[in-house]
């Protein structure tokens, strides 16, 4: 993927497919849970107004079998990275009205970006089948007893701020860094029923770190 993107974009194309297999995943969750057949999923598309309404009112979205991520990774030679611009241009189009502030352009990035990814059209596919590969195994079932994604997000931040030689608290607040803040926090309002908490706090962080080097935190 290294092509012209520089090492700090690697985390908006990684995350912008988690987040779509994500939301495939959940989608295909769902259908099971309600006594979809493999052959009722197989024939999803926008032309069965009914459910799609169904799928949208549930869900907020709705995605075509064609669309779905793990269709992707069955079409070997097949997939081209149309498919990838045609699914989100898709996606987007096909948000419930009532999820339009939770999903709208959350593509967005990820959809401009795709250019980035080589010089033909030929080597943009292969870029991305690459990646969506890479990923397939990643677990969205929430069985496991931590925040895949917000794990995934914090490591990437991580490392690619330190690849690209900045500090990675000029762009997120370290976990350790949060849980001391929280616990600070936490112990001074234990006796209160009631808290509210409001943006002042993150700009006394960032003023705090201006004039802090030691202990990084961003806002």
């Amino acid at each position: 993927m290294r092509s012209k993107i520089e090492a700090n974009e690697y985390k908006d194309y990684i995350l912008g497919f988690i987040f779509y297999k994500y939301l495939s995943d959940n989608e295909l969750k769902f259908l099971r849970e309600n006594s979809f057949s493999t052959s009722d999923i197989q024939n999803l598309d926008e032309t069965d107004s009914e459910t799609v309404k169904y799928i949208r009112e549930n869900l907020g979205y709705f995605i075509s079998y064609k669309d779905l991520y793990s269709t992707w990774l069955t079409m070997g030679k097949d997939f081209d990275i149309s498919n990838v611009t045609d699914a989100l241009s898709a996606f987007n189009r096909l948000i419930n009205p009532t999820h339009k502030q939770v999903f709208e352009k959350i593509f967005n990035t990820l959809e401009s970006g795709l250019s980035k990814l080589g010089d033909t059209s030929g080597q943009r596919t292969k870029a991305i089948s690459d990646l969506i590969h890479l990923l397939k195994d990643i677990p969205m079932h929430a069985k496991q007893d931590y925040d895949v994604l917000g794990y995934i997000y914090e490591y990437l931040i991580g490392m690619f701020a330190a690849n690209a030689g900045k500090k990675a608290g000029e762009f997120y607040t370290p976990h350790e860094v949060s849980q001391v803040m929280s616990e600070i926090i936490s112990d001074h309002l234990k006796d209160r029923r009631e808290i509210q908490i409001y943006e002042i706090i993150l700009q006394r962080l960032i003023q705090f770190n201006d004039c802090t080097t030691d202990l990084p935190l961003a806002g």
